[in-house]
């Protein structure tokens, strides 16, 4: 018998193709469990950077932010799913893990193994493994 309920599922996204699939697994998990689905946007920022000051470099990210995390809602209210979003800025694996273990208390993590080459500071590296290691919630990863 199961005794734990899936009701909030936390899903990191960043525009790429396995971003997208981790959101698609999400919302196939949601409709199942009757959950709803947060997406998370952490934006990786470092101490010093030069383009900090660069308002035009910023109002274009925070648009591809906003057009991703929108599209990632009306695909969410076609299958049905509630989807609420959070956008952070810092270290990312970080970031995704505080979150799921804060004050909303996710039941689960779903996300891409890998995310886009272009924005590194997304998912460079081994961001999912180091959620894997660090969450203390069941993460699902999705390739």
């Amino acid at each position: 018998m199961i005794k734990k309920k899936i009701s909030k599922i936390l899903v990191p996204l960043d525009g790429s193709k396995n971003s997208q699939r981790g959101l698609e697994m999400a919302i196939t998990l949601a409709r199942q469990c009757g959950a709803t689905i947060t997406g998370v946007y952490s934006i990786n920022v470092q101490p010093r950077s030069e383009f900090r000051s660069v308002a035009a470099v910023t109002d274009k990210m925070n648009k591809e932010i906003e057009k991703m995390l929108s599209a990632a809602k009306v695909l969410a209210a076609q299958n049905g799913i509630v989807f609420k979003e959070k956008k952070m800025r810092g270290d990312v694996g970080y970031n995704i893990v505080k979150v799921a273990q804060g004050k909303d208390k996710f039941d689960m993590i779903v996300m891409g193994s890998r995310g886009r080459s272009a924005a590194k500071e997304m998912f460079f590296g081994s961001v999912s493994n180091y959620v894997i290691h660090a969450a203390k919630i069941p993460v699902v990863i999705v390739k």
